[in-house]
């Protein structure tokens, strides 16, 4: 019991770690670098990769922020949130004197619930609708510092992906086709798609 309570305690200091830069008020965190370089961010998971963790309980976090950067492009400190979340649950759980494979058991019934719930809420996503899939662009962007210029990158995100999106086999979106070249001077809103090369 002490080795799963300290594996707990292992997960949850890294889900503390991104808990305040959560959402639109989540305040940015200051990382120094191995080299001394200084990265100041809110994104969940770039702070969560430059985290040094030995402990393998917490690098399973590490690696379910990034399953689910490679997955959805989102979500990276709510996953990592919600799991510490869950752990600390089982902590008191186990307290209690539950089994962990009864724990475990009705985990499972409650992703069985909620997904339950969530396809009964769900809005079925149309890529003609160009507007809706705006509002979702700036609801993901709400959170990241360039929140007040969402309304700008949002057009520009869904437009691009508009583009090299397949309508037949519309389930991923391969984004190695879409390249964001950054340069220096000028303001957000200079920010421009272009439907071809770059030369620079």
């Amino acid at each position: 019991q002490a080795v799963m309570l300290s594996n707990v305690m292992a997960a949850r200091a890294v889900a503390d770690a991104v808990r305040t830069s959560l959402g639109p008020r989540g305040m940015d965190k200051m990382i120094t670098g191995k080299g001394g370089d200084v990265t100041i961010t809110n994104d969940g998971a770039t702070i969560l990769e430059s985290m040094n963790v030995a402990h393998p309980c917490a690098k399973m976090l590490q690696d379910l922020s990034k399953a689910q950067d490679v997955e959805a492009g989102d979500g990276t400190t709510s996953v990592v949130i919600i799991a510490g979340a869950l752990l600390g649950a089982a902590e008191r759980l186990i307290g209690r004197g539950l089994h962990p494979g009864q724990i475990s058991r009705a985990f499972g019934r409650a992703v069985e619930e909620a997904e339950r719930i969530l396809t009964s809420i769900a809005i079925p996503l149309d890529l003609s609708n160009r507007e809706l899939l705006i509002q979702n662009a700036i609801t993901s962007l709400s959170s990241k510092m360039v929140s007040s210029n969402s309304p700008v990158l949002a057009q520009l995100a869904v437009d691009a992906v508009l583009r090299v999106v397949d309508p037949a086999i519309a389930n991923s979106v391969d984004l190695n086709n879409i390249r964001v070249v950054k340069r220096l001077g000028g303001a957000m809103e200079d920010t421009e798609l272009i439907d071809g090369l770059v030369f620079n």
